[in-house]
């Protein structure tokens, strides 16, 4: 076992991401960074002694590309002595029909292809290829789209049934393991494009910010993802204890007294609000999160929209989340 092998059996301890007897299902595009996760797994298995097996979509995107890509997973499976499941999409099609993004509709059918496997053969846990350049880039995007300090968080290790055990390691450490384990790879130059978003971030932003601050950008987002998830899990704790220690916090009856509310944070005042939004399928944004907390000093009678067929009231001494007709008519 090499030193790359070593680091990646260690994380995999170190954050609980692999149990004995788990069963654990390897997205492999074929590009570099799902193939360094192929070969580490298979590297690591005898020791970790779980079960492997290996999917891979074929959106037909870019004709024998694509079709090659395929192959080239399946060759790679076959000399493992890995199972590799491969499902074909007319993603054009599918992307048309759903009326959604080219990109969106492939995460989609990736991941009901993932639950399809996982329900059919019993696999326990998805890996994908994720890496810590993948989560300076989510991070930044997120920064973009105007996301607030919870998009710090950037990728998770683990998500579900969903663990990245690359996170780690950098695209570099990715690349010269392939090199020292002789073992290729696909390329997909449709990722070298700037047309999306992501793309841009990726192919200019990112590069221009590591030329003038050499390998210290990469491992600096690392540390604030990972520092902003530890933050994320100790607000969740607090929160959780505040409304079980305050039973006039009602999140399920959408009920909240309003001396009690007074009482806390603006910031726990907004947290709390979150998780009444969300429990009721609404939009979370700063800017109904401010109008609601708005109605702590205003008179009682007022109200305000907290979404689709939905308003909140100050009433009786309480913010109370009521509907005001079929939310249907609000899309």
């Amino acid at each position: 076992m090499n030193r790359t092998e070593k680091k990646f059996l260690e994380n995999i301890r170190r954050q609980q991401l692999v149990s004995h007897g788990d069963a654990v299902l390897l997205a492999v595009s074929g590009g570099p960074d799902s193939m360094a996760l192929l070969h580490l797994f298979a590297a690591v298995v005898p020791v970790l002694r779980c079960r492997l097996g290996v999917a891979h979509c074929n959106f037909t995107l870019r004709g024998e590309e694509s079709d090659g890509d395929e192959a080239f997973v399946r060759d790679a499976c076959a000399e493992l002595g890995l199972e590799c499941h491969v499902r074909r999409f007319d993603t054009t099609a599918v992307s048309a029909a759903w009326k959604k993004s080219t990109e969106e509709t492939a995460r989609l059918l990736r991941y009901e292809f993932f639950d399809e496997l996982c329900r059919e053969s019993a696999f326990t846990r998805i890996a994908t290829g994720h890496h810590s350049g993948d989560n300076a880039e989510t991070v930044l995007f997120n920064l973009f789209r105007g996301a607030a300090a919870s998009g710090l968080h950037g990728i998770r290790s683990k998500h579900g049934k969903i663990i990245r055990p690359l996170l780690p390691f950098t695209r570099r450490e990715i690349v010269a393991y392939l090199e020292e384990k002789g073992s290729g790879w696909r390329v997909d130059y449709t990722n070298e494009g700037v047309e999306h978003d992501r793309n841009f971030i990726r192919n200019r932003v990112i590069p221009v910010i590591e030329e003038r601050f050499a390998l210290k950008f990469t491992p600096s987002m690392q540390r604030i993802s990972e520092q902003a998830g530890e933050l994320e899990a100790f607000i969740e704790q607090h929160i959780s204890r505040l409304l079980k220690a305050n039973p006039g916090l009602d999140l399920a009856a959408g009920k909240l007294h309003v001396g009690a509310m007074r009482q806390l944070s603006i910031f726990e005042q907004k947290e709390i609000l979150k998780r009444a939004l969300k429990l009721r399928g609404l939009p979370v944004d700063s800017q109904a999160l401010g109008r609601i907390a708005g109605l702590l000093d205003r008179q009682a009678g007022r109200s305000v929209p907290a979404g689709a067929g939905v308003e909140v009231v100050k009433q009786d001494g309480f913010l109370r989340f009521r509907q005001t007709g079929d939310p249907s008519n609000h899309r």
